[in-house]
């Protein structure tokens, strides 16, 4: 089965990368309804400052064939945890989303979310190398 013709709700573990080479991990939730995401994240707060020791957020977009774009928005209240804009690729496994993240003028870097291959893929793969 096509990337493309794959659901990606479930839980995906990512690591998010700062252009000074600081990295941070973090576990999305991911709906996928008829090519509309949304969800929500949790993830460790690294920076000075921060409101809590985990900082939640939601998340909103879309998908049109292996791209996919989101926006998460943080739901702290102090304005420096606003909105992150994220814009990546799909795997032909539908297990990786690679790409992107940008808050506009600020700053940008890196992402990577993957997910566990799905059991009815493990078989369609086993059957294929067979071949």
């Amino acid at each position: 089965m096509r990337a493309e013709a794959q659901n990606l709700t479930g839980v995906w573990n990512g690591l998010y990368s700062y252009p000074d080479g600081r990295s941070v991990t973090f576990v999305a939730t991911l709906i996928d309804s008829g090519n509309v995401l949304s969800g929500s994240t949790h993830e460790p707060c690294v920076g000075g400052d921060c409101p809590s020791a985990t900082l939640f957020a939601t998340l909103m977009g879309s998908r049109s064939g292996s791209s996919v774009t989101f926006r998460k928005t943080y739901e702290a209240a102090d304005p420096r945890w606003g909105t992150v804009n994220y814009e990546g690729k799909l795997n032909a496994d539908a297990t990786e989303i690679e790409g992107r993240w940008s808050i506009p003028s600020v700053w940008s870097g890196k992402f990577l979310m993957i997910r566990p291959l799905r059991e009815g893929l493990k078989e369609e793969h086993k059957e294929s190398a067979k071949s």
